[in-house]
């Protein structure tokens, strides 16, 4: 069981975009695959179909309250691609900490996964919030590897230290196998002297661990997102759906590397 957190600080670089699509991607490539949404805004939820109102078991009552994880599991629609929600409730999973204390509280995370070895995941995906809070470094320190999207507009550099160093301390105290899997070019448009720009400054400054596979800026990826299913489901010769489908093939050769 591979573990691969989605994680960057900043808003808007398309972390949930890419857990949902790329989870969805290594479903359709056979590979059984379970996505854990550790925002609350419960976007990945709502991106496979799910209505995160519903649930009563979500992540936070298995990182709070200790509830096994393979309880708060839920089938989607589509095949080989399973989902443990999130919502509202995961925003007080700090605030509980303080109330009621639990030991080391960054691997919490990794403490509950340990019970998934058995139900046959190829990949689980972690689609971290836009912080480097408690719910973040439990995900790097419950992860094999990181996959850091980088959007291609102006300021998006200026968070790649950030991460960089909240990898290292994960490293450095909680997870010394922790690597990064690569970091991810989105919302690229070749038309634009600032993507190009970008795009070469991050292939120049990360080279071969950076993704070959960049994901364009492309209509059919926001549409999908409202109609709440994966770009492949929704147009499956797109250049997104078709992009993040060349990303998960490249994940997969990774690990079989």
């Amino acid at each position: 069981m591979i573990t691969i957190a989605i994680a960057n600080q900043k808003g808007g670089v398309g972390k949930t975009t890419t857990a949902i699509n790329l989870s969805a991607s290594l479903a359709h490539l056979g590979r059984k695959t379970l996505l854990i949404d550790l925002d609350p805004q419960g976007n990945s939820g709502r991106g496979v179909g799910i209505d995160i109102s519903m649930p009563e078991l979500t992540v936070f009552e298995s990182l709070s309250k200790g509830v096994p994880l393979k309880d708060c599991i839920l089938h989607t629609s589509f095949d080989g691609l399973d989902i443990i929600p999130a919502n509202l409730r995961l925003a007080s999973f700090e605030a509980s900490l303080y109330e009621n204390p639990l030991p080391e509280p960054f691997l919490l995370l990794r403490k509950r996964m340990e019970e998934l070895g058995s139900d046959g995941y190829d990949y689980v995906i972690l689609d971290c919030p836009p912080s480097l809070g408690l719910l973040s470094i439990n995900a790097l320190a419950a992860s094999n590897s990181v996959i850091i999207p980088i959007q291609c507009e102006y300021f998006a550099l200026e968070a790649v230290a950030a991460i960089l160093s909240t990898v290292s301390k994960v490293q450095a105290a909680q997870n010394p196998d922790l690597r990064i899997e690569g970091f991810l070019l989105t919302m690229y448009d070749s038309r634009t002297q600032l993507g190009t720009e970008i795009s070469s400054e991050v292939r120049h400054l990360f080279k071969e661990n950076t993704f070959l596979t960049s994901i364009p800026r492309n209509q059919s990826i926001a549409e999908s997102q409202a109609r709440q299913v994966p770009a492949l489901a929704f147009r499956p010769n797109s250049q997104g759906a078709t992009a993040y489908l060349a990303l998960a093939r490249e994940v997969i050769d990774h690990e079989e590397r």
